[in-house]
């Protein structure tokens, strides 16, 4: 029966000391075999309790951290996939959305197709994009990607204002409407770096509600001015021959002209090229022929 009883109960080496020596090696009923007990007894829980306290490896914030770690390092890992998936894509001007971007599209996009195929190349990768990630953490949502886009070109404008310095320059600017039929101003800058060499730069595309003079005007001076390029320093505008843009009084070229005295007006070449193939065209049949052959080709 003293087997049977519990651990629980022997209290002699807890609380009431021990004096019994006589049973010592009394095998089965010795008090030392019977404190210790078998299963879950108290002092097998207090050995288990302790060899985990002395396991510093096995502590709960240990453990969390360790789980976090490598959490961590599958994100970066992913991120950095779709990072250099964008990079690429917008160096070569490549869409980045398919049509259908679903698990069981044949082709899902630039994006994902490229990610698919850094995952052919490394187990590492593969194991950590697209199914085999949490789906709040895929890193191919089109937010995702704007922000990407947004930071990218944050960095190369900052890039173009290293290159521009304190030197003069002139803009170029042109407005178009685009599919979703809003209006947008892109805007170039020009300018001569440190090696005396001429550089025509895209600095940036911007929505804007109107194109009057006064609207595009405002977005510009707030465009080189957020990129701290002082609106005093230009030389030279570039635009195309609507009145809004080159008109004498109050168009584009006259606010700006207003504010910088040196920043002459000059018709695009380029427009004016246009103009000059359009109408040539229009009134000889033969040249428009061999023009539009040309652009076939």
């Amino acid at each position: 029966m003293a087997l049977a009883r519990d651990s629980s109960s022997q209290h002699a080496f807890t609380i009431d000391g021990f004096k019994n020596w006589k049973r010592v090696n009394d095998n089965e009923r010795c008090p030392f075999l019977v404190h210790i007990g078998k299963g879950n007894s108290p002092h097998k829980k207090a050995t288990s309790s302790l060899d985990g306290l002395t396991n510093v490896t096995r502590h709960i914030d240990k453990v969390i951290n360790s789980q976090s770690l490598e959490d961590v390092k599958k994100n970066r890992l992913r991120l950095r996939a779709t990072i250099e998936d964008v990079r690429y894509l917008s160096l070569q001007a490549c869409a980045l959305r398919g049509h259908d971007e679903s698990s069981t599209s044949r082709n899902r996009g630039n994006l994902i197709e490229m990610i698919k195929v850094f995952g052919r190349l490394s187990v590492d990768i593969s194991n950590v994009v697209l199914e085999n990630t949490p789906k709040n953490a895929m890193y191919t949502s089109p937010k995702v990607k704007k922000d990407i886009l947004h930071i990218l070109a944050s960095k190369v404008r900052n890039k173009i204002r290293e290159e521009v310095g304190d030197s003069k320059f002139c803009i170029l600017v042109d407005e178009l409407i685009d599919a979703s039929h809003k209006e947008q101003m892109a805007i170039v800058i020009r300018f001569v770096d440190v090696h005396c060499i001429i550089r025509e730069r895209f600095f940036d595309i911007v929505n804007v509600a109107d194109t009057t003079s006064s609207t595009l005007k405002k977005e510009i001076y707030d465009v080189i001015t957020r990129n701290n390029l002082s609106i005093h320093n230009m030389r030279g505008q570039g635009y195309d021959g609507a009145s809004n843009m080159c008109g004498a009084f109050n168009g584009l070229q006259d606010l700006f002209f207003k504010e910088c005295p040196y920043a002459y007006y000059v018709h695009c070449f380029t427009h004016r090229l246009q103009l000059a193939l359009v109408g040539a065209a229009k009134n000889k049949i033969l040249f428009g022929n061999s023009f539009l052959c040309c652009l076939m080709l």
